[in-house]
């Protein structure tokens, strides 16, 4: 069986890339189509295989700003050669479910949201803070963009969705149902902490939805430390509107990344997410998620009060109040939070178990589409 996978773009591991990862562990010999590849930004699990780009790998700037290509893509993921498959798994939060299959080949699309530029975060990308010319010229560029994204949808044999959140956002944007099997987190790359920290950490793309500014805003009020890692075109704003008790680390390592985790006192996770990886990496490490109670969070962050011992605080409103009165919530509370317990929940969504839950359903479809 010739396999292909389809990612929308190689730039760096961030969660879709981990889910990348072991699926290119469960096909090792497949190839892999993606619109750019920055050689060296991905794992070797990843890079050593044939990678096949588009034109938008030759543009002036697209390692960088390959978002700014956006109108382009769907032109672009149309050029890619699917004939010779007989199975395509596309990982797609842009336009990699939209590519074109041959009519005897499966392709099953382990969705992380409907192109969320031009649905839920167009505001964030082309609103306000955008440049006067593209808030002009996108409007009808992205309503396009909808149109087809929607329309493609029926390319797609069967859509996973990460979570429930976009199972619903699924069945919103497209009209087309799916299952869900949540993304890997590799537990075995973190320690268990038994004493807290003196930090609070955010570990997140610098950028508007993310809003790390609540996050800084909010430690600021409460007087407590708080380390910022990660990089990302917000990090002048941020940085200007930091104090003292801020210190932003930029970029760092899988091993880094671990130890601020087995350090800090608890994350602070601000964001509307699709799922979030970080809650989870923090939990492995037995820290507790001071969480915005939407999205992802809702699926990942037990609070207190249940029947299962809690893994983190949710605030109900992206605001500084709310998330600074969640860190004074969490301090009067921060004994019911047990580190093994932590870790123990974050297991459930351990690599292995995502490579044995898509193996399983991966066989299901093939065999349910085999004539009889």
């Amino acid at each position: 069986m010739r396999v292909a996978l389809v990612h929308d773009w190689l730039t760096g591991m961030r969660g879709g890339e981990r889910c990348l990862e072991a699926l290119c562990e469960l096909y090792p010999d497949a190839d892999l189509f993606t619109l750019l590849h920055v050689p060296g930004s991905v794992t070797p699990v990843i890079e050593r295989r044939r990678i096949v780009t588009s034109f938008i790998q030759s543009l002036p700037g697209a390692a960088t700003r390959y978002r700014t290509y956006l109108p382009l893509f769907p032109a672009a993921v149309a050029t890619f050669d699917l004939s010779r498959y007989d199975l395509v798994l596309s990982l797609s939060h842009a336009v990699a479910k939209s590519v074109r299959v041959p009519p005897r080949a499966t392709h099953i699309c382990y969705c992380f949201t409907p192109m969320r530029y031009v649905w839920d975060l167009y505001d964030d990308y082309f609103g306000a803070r955008a440049a006067w010319p593209v808030r002009w010229l996108m409007p009808p560029v992205a309503a396009a963009l909808r149109r087809w994204d929607r329309a493609t949808a029926a390319r797609v044999h069967h859509f996973v969705a990460i979570s429930r959140f976009i199972e619903d956002r699924i069945r919103r944007a497209y009209d087309r149902s799916s299952d869900v099997i949540y993304p890997p987190v590799d537990v075995a790359r973190f320690r268990v902490a038994e004493t807290p920290g003196d930090f609070y950490l955010v570990v997140s793309a610098l950028t508007p939805y993310k809003r790390v500014d609540l996050a800084i805003d909010a430690a600021e009020r409460r007087g407590r430390r708080l380390i910022v890692a990660g990089t990302g075109p917000e990090m002048p704003r941020l940085r200007q509107r930091a104090g003292r008790a801020t210190e932003f680390v930029g970029w760092r390592s899988d091993a880094e990344v671990a130890g601020l985790y087995e350090r800090c006192r608890a994350i602070l996770f601000p964001s509307l997410e699709d799922f979030g990886i970080v809650p989870l990496e923090a939990m492995a490490s037995g820290k507790p998620v001071i969480a915005f109670g939407q999205g992802g969070a809702l699926e990942t962050v037990v609070p207190p009060g249940g029947e299962e011992p809690p893994t983190g605080i949710l605030f109900a409103e992206q605001s500084v109040d709310a998330l600074a009165g969640a860190i004074e919530t969490f301090e009067r509370s921060a004994d019911l939070f047990e580190p093994k317990a932590l870790r123990r929940h974050a297991e459930r969504f351990d690599r292995p178990l995502f490579k044995e839950r898509m193996a399983a359903y991966v066989t299901a479809q093939l065999e349910a589409r085999r004539p009889c």
